[in-house]
């Protein structure tokens, strides 16, 4: 291994989260342990929390609400290296109050951190207090 860093899958999140099937979890769960214990840098990139996003929501039928709280806190600890931690803090919690998707929240909240706009057909981001263009 290349340094003392690994970019984290979707899929090793989300079977921490929901520890199924066990002994995947298990393994997850070593693996943040042993970020926590030796220092490894385990990166999310904001591609994977979209993911992680979608498969919780669609396959395990949680909430935007669920969603954001039992991501945070996992972002947050073990060691992990959010990409652009603030922005994608940001649009799990515009997901959760304005009923949005993660993927506009994520593209309204890099748009406004760089004070741009977003070009789009959908009007959801007329609630996400980012300047809206659709094209004509």
């Amino acid at each position: 291994m290349e340094g003392n860093a690994l970019w984290v899958d979707a899929n090793v999140l989300i079977r921490f989260l929901t520890g199924e099937p066990p002994e995947m979890a298990d393994k997850a769960e070593r693996l943040l342990q042993k970020a926590q214990r030796d220092g490894l840098a385990l990166r999310i990139h904001p591609v994977v929390v979209a993911e992680t996003v979608w498969v919780l929501q669609s396959f395990y039928g949680r909430t935007r609400a669920e969603v954001m709280r039992v991501l945070v806190p996992l972002l947050a600890e073990h060691g992990l290296k959010v990409e652009r931690m603030g922005v994608v803090f940001r649009a799990l919690e515009l997901m959760a109050e304005t009923n949005v998707d993660f993927a506009d929240a994520l593209l309204a909240e890099t748009a406004r951190s760089r004070d741009e706009g977003v070009a789009s057909f959908d009007a959801d981001f007329r609630k996400l207090g980012v300047p809206w263009h659709e094209p004509a």
